[in-house]
C-alpha cells in the first residue's frame, strides 16, 4: 500500500514594515519643518508690509532715525506714508513733511495745530512727541508728502537694507523663495512615491505556507511501501 505525504513548502520571509519616525528624529523634523515654514511666512510677511503693500497703494515706506517721537515711533521704526488731501489732515495725525519745499529730506511729527488764511489756505504746527517745543517754521500744503498710514517697530532697519540694496536683494530674496518652494515639492513628490510603493508592497499578492495561489496543497511527494 502506498503512502502519500504532503511537505509544506517554507513560508516565503516577509520584509519588515518600515517603522514611523519616533524619538529624537521626530522632533529634529518637526523643528526643521517648523522653522523653514516660520522663516517663509516672516521673509513673505515682511516683504509685503516693505515692498508690495506701499507699491500697489501709491505710499512710502521711511524709516525713523531720531528719537523725536519716543516712545510712540521709536528709531527703528517702518512708517508707511500714504498721500493725503490736505483738507483731511487734522489735529493729531503723523504728517511727514519735506524740510525744504522740493528737497529729500523730511521729518515725520506730529499736528498739533492748523491755521488757516484768510484766502483758505491751510498752515500746519508740528510738533515731535518727545520734543519740549514745536518745530520752528510752520509746513506749508508744498512740503506735506502725507500721513503715516500705520508703522511697524524694528522693521524700518530692514527697509534700509531694502533701499539700499533694492537692485541685488530683491531678486536674491525671489530665487530664494522659488529655490524653497522647489525644494518642498520635490521632497513632497519623492515622500508620495516611496509611500505609494510600501503601499502596494504591502497589498501584494499573498503567499499560503504549503498552498499554490489555487488553493490546492504543493509540496514535496514521497512513497512509503
Amino acid at each position: 500500500m502506498r503512502r502519500m505525504t504532503l511537505t509544506p513548502s517554507p513560508a516565503p520571509t516577509r520584509r519588515p514594515t518600515p517603522r514611523p519616525r519616533t524619538g529624537w528624529r521626530a522632533a529634529l523634523h518637526a523643528i526643521a519643518l517648523g522653522l523653514s515654514t516660520g522663516l517663509l511666512l516672516a521673509v513673505v510677511g515682511v516683504a509685503l508690509v516693505v515692498i508690495v503693500v506701499p507699491k500697489a497703494t501709491g505710499s512710502t515706506p521711511l524709516t525713523v532715525l531720531t528719537q523725536s517721537m519716543e516712545p510712540t515711533l521709536p528709531p527703528g521704526t517702518l512708517l508707511v506714508v500714504r498721500p493725503t488731501p490736505v483738507d483731511d489732515i487734522h489735529v493729531g495725525d503723523v504728517v511727514t513733511y519735506q524740510i525744504a519745499s522740493g528737497q529729500p529730506e523730511v521729518v515725520s511729527h506730529r499736528v498739533v495745530s492748523i491755521a488757516t488764511a484768510s484766502d483758505g489756505s491751510r498752515s500746519f504746527v508740528l510738533k515731535g512727541d518727545n520734543n519740549a517745543v514745536a518745530d520752528a517754521a510752520a509746513v506749508v500744503p508744498a512740503q506735506v508728502r502725507g500721513v503715516v498710514w500705520y508703522s511697524v517697530p524694528g522693521i524700518g532697519w530692514v527697509n534700509q537694507l531694502v533701499n539700499g540694496s533694492r537692485s541685488w536683494l530683491v531678486p536674491t530674496i525671489a530665487a530664494v523663495l522659488l529655490t524653497y518652494g522647489a525644494v518642498m515639492i520635490i521632497a513632497g513628490t519623492v515622500s508620495e512615491s516611496r509611500r505609494r510603493r510600501r503601499r502596494a508592497r504591502r497589498s501584494g499578492p499573498r503567499h499560503v505556507a504549503g498552498y499554490r495561489r489555487t488553493g490546492q496543497p504543493h509540496g514535496t511527494v514521497s512513497s512509503a511501501g
